[in-house]
């Protein structure tokens, strides 16, 4: 049982008919998007635990072992990937299965009523197929002329979004899910998606508080080589375009992340 082809659907519907994202004023940066698909959920009646800035993922069911994590991204803007905070992508957390929310909206809106331009809903393991790693910050104190500084070690975490990651999702609705998972019958498959794992893994990393050099220990991955299939599924009446994987989505990324970065300094 699961209601990720209802949910799809009906944001396809709510981008067709017109149903705008609301921001309560310019300050509001990030709940805008949130509150569009928690509209969507309550039009088709799911119940579902309100989010919280430390919640993870942002709407998880009741009635379903899934949530949503929403990300809404400004367009034209940096949209090759996003901050994921302090939790790295996956595709189950605490006995549920994640799902990805991707929104594209106007950069420079000329008012506080706009529409969503794209979508994909994906599934976390897309992102990343791990559902292991537990992360934890941790600090030391010691530093300084006196040794009574605390250094946080608080990680940030960088993914690559549907867009940069698959060539055809821009300017259209998209979902994307392990091949093995069921949808509803009147979804149309448009693609299916390989990715592998690579040879070696990052492990452990370490900073030179001297150089401000940063190190990482890479061993080789047990998993390196295994092959993880998508399908990609559009609502009848969408283009229907197939869509690829790009084969430099991580130079795509890094660069568009190098970009925002130089912007920042």
């Amino acid at each position: 049982m699961s209601q990720i082809s209802t949910i799809f659907k009906e944001c396809v519907r709510a981008i067709r008919d017109g149903v705008l994202i609301e921001r309560e004023g310019r300050n509001d940066k990030e709940f805008h998007f949130q509150n569009w698909f928690k509209a969507r959920l309550q039009r088709i009646g799911e119940n579902f635990d309100e989010p919280g800035r430390n919640t993870y993922p942002d709407f998880r069911l009741v009635r379903f072992t899934e949530g949503y994590e929403l990300k809404g991204l400004a367009y034209p803007g940096r949209e090759a990937d996003y901050d994921c905070n302090s939790q790295v992508p996956c595709g189950e957390h605490n006995g549920r299965q994640v799902l990805y929310v991707f929104g594209r909206y106007p950069s420079n809106p000329d008012g506080n009523r706009y529409p969503v331009l794209d979508l994909v809903i994906c599934h976390g393991s897309f992102l990343n197929a791990d559902n292991t790693y537990v992360h934890k910050n941790k600090s030391f104190r010691g530093f300084g002329s006196y040794g009574d500084i605390l250094v946080r070690d608080r990680k940030m975490y960088v993914a690559p979004t549907p867009f940069a990651l698959a060539e055809g999702t821009a300017h259209r609705r998209t979902l994307i899910l392990p091949a093995d998972m069921p949808v509803d019958a009147d979804l149309i498959e448009i693609a299916e998606l390989t990715r592998r794992e690579v040879d070696r893994m990052v492990v452990a990393y370490s900073f030179d508080l001297r150089t401000n050099e940063l190190a990482t220990t890479l061993v080789p991955n047990p998993n390196a080589g295994r092959e993880h299939v998508f399908k990609a599924y559009r609502v009848a009446g969408d283009p229907i375009e197939a869509i690829t994987l790009c084969e430099r989505s991580r130079e795509i990324a890094e660069r568009n992340y190098a970009e925002v970065d130089d912007d920042n300094e």
